[in-house]
């Protein structure tokens, strides 16, 4: 049975854009698993599956519904074991755990900040209009004043990349020698900025992350690079 992922997308479809359902996406894709990805707005998240969560990711496999895209991912893990693991045992999982909150608190805000005119533009008329809305209520001040401040604050977001580039000296994925949930959260982030926005957030000197994101879009029958970057 083909598993149903929401999956957030602007006026093209061909360009789904959040961090997190590339997470639930690259997992699927990790365990072997058919899946079908639903073009979703941000208008239209309220009202997946009936409601059932503010956000998405959200998939549908069977007559089971799970949202967010660390839950997903150790849904795929508990409900089929016997495919590739994504944690590679409880250890892996509280590993990603933190990777997650790394992420999270370390790149994210960056990122978002830095991207958000390009995901505005993005959008069609009413989309846009709430998601001005939204991030201007979040920021506290309006979204082209946000994203002048990305040069000025660039240089920090590459020093927050370096325990990723130091531990890439030492083997090719954040899983080890081949890659675990851990990489895709990672990933998801650096998706995120490369389908929304063409600015230089990674060096073009700053070859072992680059190779690392280059092997990334590679796997799974190159899933990343489906969508073409900005």
């Amino acid at each position: 049975m083909t598993i149903l992922v929401y999956d957030l997308v602007g006026r093209d479809e061909a360009r789904p854009f959040s961090p997190h359902c590339w997470k639930a996406k690259m997992a699927l894709a990790h365990k072997g698993l058919d899946f079908k990805a639903v073009p979703t707005r941000f208008l239209e998240v309220p009202k997946v599956e009936g409601g059932v969560s503010k956000t998405i990711p959200v998939i549908r496999d069977g007559d089971n519904t799970v949202a967010d895209s660390f839950a997903i991912a150790v849904y795929l893990e508990e409900t089929y074991p016997a495919r590739p693991s994504l944690f590679s045992g409880e250890g892996g999982k509280a590993a990603a755990r933190f990777v997650e909150r790394w992420a999270q608190t370390q790149l994210h805000p960056f990122l978002g900040s830095a991207a958000l005119m390009e995901i505005h533009h993005a959008q069609d008329d009413a989309n846009a209009a709430y998601f001005r809305e939204s991030r201007e209520a979040r920021y506290g001040k309006k979204l082209e004043d946000v994203g002048a401040e990305r040069d000025a604050h660039l240089p920090a977001f590459r020093k927050k990349l370096e325990p990723l580039r130091a531990m890439l000296e030492y083997q090719p994925f954040i899983g080890g020698q081949s890659p675990l949930f851990a990489d895709y959260i990672v990933f998801g982030a650096l998706q995120w900025v490369r389908v929304s926005s063409a600015y230089a957030f990674v060096g073009d000197d700053d070859r072992l992350i680059r190779d690392w994101f280059e092997r990334c879009l590679d796997l799974h029958g190159g899933l990343g690079r489906k969508s073409a970057a900005a």
